[in-house]
């Protein structure tokens, strides 16, 4: 081992040990690490950066932009639809959610599938009266194991995929990882639906992953053409109990009609008056056929991306004592006041028309980048972490029509897959999909740091010869065995590190040592890098090996060491089914 070598080994066992150790944020970690690699003289000045316009970097950003442009657009919501009844028994509940999930997980990111799916999980266990733990985390395993069947689906793949371009001179493309993905998942899901829940451990429920939601007086108009013309209100009933809506009563030629008017049919222009919590009134307009007022103002295929934004009014506000209408707030700032709450005190005038008072609640629909000017000019205080995205449900088949085009045109060989999710991306921006002011905000800019540090810094490994000698110490150990083995040990090796490690990290290292690996005994690298691929991805033993896990810790209640209980097995079902998928789909 050269002076180099022990150097840049040292540099990555502190870069590891304070990533596992988790109380500095890991991307600091990393540009910390890559600073010091060219001081060191490991890397050249003008080289430092360039993970920066990495493919793998820009993909993922793409990827996650594109996500939330499908979310938005209500096409991922028409799935959602199906896959939801309280009443199911649970092992069929966790079948057909998991299922879901790993479908939505291979075309869209599994932490952006999880994100989606993962509150109707919540309110299907709050209304069976059962613990959000023993289906939330079979959710968050199967979002995972989805992930792994295109490339596009979790980061590891898009590493392995851009790396192979490096090493091998041809990336893989979309579609590559399908046959093993595919194979793992379906075992892997049959486990936590059939077997794996039973392993977890019964706690109670933490709460509502929105916190306490306040209960709104909302208007939603009947839109022409709407299903829901000809009904008569109460047969609206049990789709707004299903969404925890109340509907309180009908608005007609401007007048509110005595009682609930549960008799009174619907007609187009009517307005519903309802009482819920903003993602459940927003929820059931979709699910109704209805429209907000004002919609007039920001629809059509141009519109802006919305929000609807929750906020107090001080005693200085100055919409304080005045109604909308006074200030015509839609009309000269083009947001909408949806809705008030009023210590759940109701009402019969008119939203538009109701005298604000210090200390309502109202719920403002607006453009994106609009609504902090609009907060600052009412003088009213937003409330932290209370914004609810609008479904645009009336773009959904040109959001899946764009996203379809942006898979195709790679696989035709007419561009690259980058160049075809920025296309989507502008595209979703042009349809209002996706607002100006929230386009970075949707990047994870602490991964994009991360990965585009240790793309340079892996590098600098490789081209020292430690990735070799890595490769040389594992052939050597394994010395006698068959190329099938020495895959296995590969894999459990990559397994373990993702359990502790990011899996970007984890991948980025494990590659050239997998490429290095089949050189050394004369196999084919592609079934070692789909290898490091699978291996990268399931990380189930940890709450922090993969983001998906983090995010579940909170809402399901659970502990540090409720995930190894059905995450071991799980593993170890993961390693018995890929190595022979593997050895059939890439040959060795």
């Amino acid at each position: 081992m050269t002076t180099d070598q022990i150097i840049l080994f040292a540099l990555f066992g502190v870069l590891f040990g304070f990533l596992i150790w988790g109380r500095i944020r890991y991307d600091l970690v990393a540009f910390a690490a890559l600073l010091i690699a060219v001081l060191l003289g490991y890397l050249p000045y003008s080289e430092a950066f360039m993970g920066f316009g990495h493919p793998a970097v820009v993909i993922i950003a793409l990827v996650l932009i594109v996500s939330r442009g499908l979310m938005n657009s209500g096409a991922v919501e028409l799935i959602a639809r199906f896959v939801v009844k309280p009443d199911r028994p649970l092992p069929v509940h966790i079948s057909i959610m998991s299922v879901a999930g790993a479908a939505l997980s291979a075309v869209i990111n599994n932490v952006a599938a999880l994100a989606l799916l993962m509150s109707l999980d919540i309110g299907a266990a709050n209304k069976a009266k059962r613990a959000i733990s023993l289906s939330l985390m079979p959710l968050s395993f199967a979002t995972i194991l989805g992930g792994m069947i295109t490339l596009i689906g979790t980061p590891p793949n898009i590493v392995i995929a851009q790396y192979r371009g490096t090493a091998l001179g041809e990336p893989y493309q979309m579609f590559d990882f399908a046959p093993v993905g595919i194979t793992v998942s379906l075992v892997g899901i049959l486990y936590v639906a059939i077997i794996g829940w039973r392993f977890i451990p019964e706690r109670a429920n933490s709460g509502s992953l929105e916190g306490d939601a306040g209960l709104y007086v909302c208007e939603a108009r009947v839109k022409d053409e709407s299903k829901s013309i000809g009904k008569q209100l109460r047969d609206l009933y049990p789709s707004a109990n299903e969404h925890d809506i109340t509907v309180l009563g009908l608005v007609r030629n401007g007048k509110r009609l005595p009682g609930f008017s549960r008799m009174v049919e619907t007609r187009a222009g009517d307005f519903l008056v309802l009482e819920g919590d903003p993602k459940s009134v927003e929820k059931f307009m979709g699910a109704a056929d209805l429209d907000f007022v004002g919609a007039e103002k920001h629809g059509g295929l141009r519109g802006s991306s919305l929000t609807i934004l929750e906020v107090i009014v001080p005693d200085n506000a100055r919409i304080a004592g005045r109604t909308a209408i006074d200030l015509r707030l839609l009309y000269r700032r083009g947001v909408t006041l949806l809705g008030v709450s009023r210590n759940g005190v109701r009402f019969r005038d008119r939203v538009r028309r109701l005298p604000i008072k210090p200390g309502d609640m109202l719920l403002l629909l607006g453009p994106e980048e609009r609504m902090d000017e609009v907060t600052a000019w009412l003088g009213v205080l937003p409330l932290a972490d209370r914004r609810t995205e609008v479904i645009q449900r009336t773009k959904a088949l040109f959001a899946i029509g764009a996203f379809a085009a942006a898979i195709m045109l790679p696989v035709l060989g007419i561009t690259d897959l980058t160049i075809a999710l920025g296309l989507c991306v502008i595209a979703y921006v042009a349809a209002g999909l996706i607002g100006g002011s929230d386009f970075y905000e949707l990047i994870e800019w602490k991964v994009i740091v991360l990965l585009a540090c240790l793309i340079p810094l892996s590098g600098a490994l490789e081209s020292t010869g430690g990735t070799t000698l890595i490769a040389d110490a594992i052939v050597t150990q394994t010395a006698g065995l068959p190329a099938w083995a020495i895959l296995t040990v590969l894999m459990v090796v990559t397994m373990t590190l993702s359990d502790f490690l990011n899996n970007v990290a984890t991948a980025l290292i494990a590659a050239p040592i997998g490429v290095s690996v089949a050189n050394s005994i004369g196999a084919s690298p592609d079934p070692f890098l789909m290898g490091v691929a699978v291996a990268a991805s399931c990380a189930f033993l940890t709450p922090i090996g993969h983001k998906n896990n983090t995010i579940i810790m909170g809402p399901g209640n659970y502990q540090f060491g409720d995930y190894w209980r059905m995450g071991l097995l799980l593993e170890i079902i993961v390693i018995v089914v890929a190595v022979p998928a593997l050895m059939v789909f890439w040959p060795l």
